[in-house]
């Protein structure tokens, strides 16, 4: 996915890495909203989801979606997350959470969306993302709708 944002970037992005409880999952459901547009952008990049799965529910709610789910101890997201995202190539990484777990992994993106949804948003991160929004629907439709993107970031 090429997106030129004039006096800004011009992205190559190839991976969407997410956090999943707070950022795709509330309580550690995904809605259906949310499934539709991972569907769409699963075309485009390859998605991955990253989480310590508090709810034990990640595997379950994505086996309908084409995702990585990759997990790892609670205690360990903030450094594992990074560490994930820098694997993959930080250049052609879009990155989207909620957390203070969140604030590495959005630190190394190429582009990387803060989420202030039901469990609320880091104030930290808000502070290193490229983008803030108010919903994962507005997160993904970013992509999926890039003029959006393009209007909030350009020069």
């Amino acid at each position: 996915m090429k997106i030129e944002i004039p006096g800004y970037k011009i992205l190559d992005l190839k991976y969407l890495v997410l956090d999943y409880n707070g950022t795709i999952a509330v309580d550690g459901c995904i809605p259906e909203e949310v499934k539709q547009r991972l569907r769409a952008l699963s075309s485009q990049l390859e998605i991955y989801v990253l989480t310590a799965d508090t709810h034990g529910t990640a595997r379950k709610m994505c086996e309908d979606i084409p995702v990585t789910i990759m997990t790892f101890p609670g205690d360990a997201a903030m450094d594992e997350k990074p560490r994930i995202l820098k694997g993959l190539g930080r250049e052609n990484c879009a990155a989207v959470g909620n957390g203070r777990n969140d604030v590495k992994m959005c630190q190394e993106a190429e582009l990387s969306v803060a989420i202030v949804g039901k469990e609320g948003a880091c104030s930290r991160l808000v502070g290193v993302t490229d983008v803030c929004v108010a919903s994962i629907v507005d997160a993904l439709d970013l992509l999926l709708v890039p003029k959006r993107l393009i209007a909030t970031l350009r020069g």
